[in-house]
């Protein structure tokens, strides 16, 4: 895809933490980019896109737009060839209160919207959307059943339901809408993106990312006395949005693309990342926690047993190939990801 200047692009959710990283990676690539946010007077969550509507000039335009509103999109999308749909929020479990309004309606409604709107604009060629690997599996567990228990991008997500792992859900229901809805035509293609947890600096101090959330609980210190057993798999920011452009440009690019690292990262891992750079970080724990701890602690911060009994303890291999392969992406060392995503955070905190 050409970057001359023919065709503008559009980032929905541009002030979020990948969003913003996408807005700016593209603009440094030379194109013209449009983004969404909810509000413009919003001033902090705003206030990274500004700085770079200085940096590149007459390059970034931005819109007001509301998920769940219809034709809320079609302003900004007018002309443009690429959609890039970031847009959709991530909460941590305990921060959702209504999994059907907080999480399913954004992510499948916004969805809906946002495609609607491509379907009015035909200047639109391809949509590449952000999707999860929580799209693939909806507990750890699922993951053993696949072929070599490795998880890859052949399967979908069966087992969420809206309350039982509600961000997994919404985000599988609307890929799903988004490939059918892709079927029923055939002017523009749709590529996704499906990435791990997304670690990294952040470029927007008022982010509400359900990934900076998370480890904000670990430096913290909510697990001085010791680290559970819990991994995750993870995506450096950067990758993610570098991934998005390489689906827009490539015009082989299709289907799904897992954007993670091949091996999984756990919390004890983190903390013994940050102790080598920052060993006087006293509130991280020096210990990984025995299992039986968290099997009878569990519950009193907000984990079932279910979901102990489908998540501690299980790492399985993740085959990122594709996206190696067919989008060039080149996986920085997870330690860069993990000191980076903390000294973020201590300019923040």
């Amino acid at each position: 895809m050409d970057v001359d200047g023919r065709g503008a692009v559009l980032v929905t959710g541009g002030s979020g933490f990948v969003g913003s990283h996408l807005v700016r990676r593209l603009l440094e690539r030379g194109y013209r980019v449009r983004a969404t946010v909810r509000s413009t007077g919003d001033t902090a969550k705003v206030a990274p896109l500004r700085a770079m509507q200085e940096d590149f000039p007459g390059a970034l335009e931005l819109f007001e737009a509301d998920l769940l509103a219809d034709g809320s999109f079609d302003t900004a999308m007018s002309g443009c060839r690429v959609v890039f749909h970031v847009a959709s929020p991530f909460l941590m479990p305990e921060k959702i209160k209504d999994g059907r309004r907080d999480m399913v309606d954004p992510a499948l409604l916004g969805t809906r919207n946002v495609l609607a709107g491509v379907e009015r604009t035909p200047t639109v060629e391809k949509v590449v959307l952000t999707s999860t690997v929580g799209a693939i599996f909806g507990d750890y567990i699922d993951v053993r059943s696949m072929d070599g228990g490795v998880l890859s991008e052949r399967y979908f997500n069966t087992t969420s339901t809206v309350e039982n792992n509600p961000y997994h859900y919404a985000k599988t229901l609307a890929e799903r809408e988004a490939w059918a809805t892709e079927a029923a035509q055939d002017r523009w293609r749709l590529v996704c993106v499906n990435p791990g947890l997304v670690l990294g600096p952040s470029l927007t101090p008022a982010s509400r990312s359900g990934s900076l959330f998370l480890l904000d609980e670990l430096f913290k210190g909510y697990f001085f006395y010791g680290a559970p057993d819990f991994s995750f798999t993870t995506a450096d920011v950067r990758e993610v949005a570098d991934a998005h452009i390489a689906a827009a440009e490539h015009d082989g690019a299709k289907g799904r693309y897992i954007v993670a690292a091949e091996t999984m990262t756990s919390f004890h891992d983190m903390a013994r990342i940050v102790r080598g750079r920052h060993p006087r970080a006293l509130r991280l724990p020096r210990t990984g926690l025995p299992h039986w701890p968290v099997r009878i602690l569990g519950p009193a911060f907000g984990l079932t047993q279910d979901y102990i009994r489908k998540h501690l303890g299980i790492r399985f291999r993740v085959d990122n190939s594709r996206s190696v392969r067919e989008l060039g992406i080149t996986y920085r060392p997870v330690e860069e990801t993990v000191l980076d995503h903390y000294e973020s955070w201590r300019r923040r905190a």
